[in-house]
């Protein structure tokens, strides 16, 4: 278990940039209305939300392994991180009906994913104030 844990700092970095491209794509789809970007959003989307239920796993097993527990912090970090998880992958469920169907159902998957990239760049801030400090920019 302690193993695992220890690879959460390896395996976030995917999750972040997949689910953060996935936006990016569906916002390069609604502007150039290119269906190519739609598909790129929805297997990053898929991706993203796959790696992501992993690298929180590993997380949590982390946290545990360490004893790391008492910090504000790190509980709203590993929160944070787990409800972005499941934000990537209700974005990844909803990219079944984005597809080709009703317009409702595409701004579904896009508000979904929308909260999703909000809340994994939220987490991973919070993760890089955890391990380098705030003051980590300055002089």
């Amino acid at each position: 278990m302690a193993l695992a844990g220890k690879l959460h700092p390896l395996l976030i970095h995917f999750p972040i940039a997949l689910v953060i491209v996935a936006f990016a794509s569906e916002v390069a789809a609604l502007a150039t209305a290119d269906h190519r970007w739609r598909l790129v959003s929805i297997v990053t989307a898929r991706a993203g939300a796959a790696s992501a239920l992993v690298a929180v796993a590993a997380g949590w097993l982390l946290a545990n392994a360490l004893r790391m527990g008492g910090s504000a912090l790190l509980t709203w970090h590993q929160w944070l991180g787990t409800a972005a998880a499941g934000l990537a992958l209700a974005a990844a469920l909803t990219s079944a009906d984005a597809e080709g169907r009703p317009i409702r159902a595409a701004w579904i998957y896009r508000l979904a994913l929308l909260a999703a990239a909000a809340s994994v760049a939220a987490a991973a801030h919070l993760g890089g104030l955890l391990v380098w400090g705030a003051d980590f920019l300055r002089p």
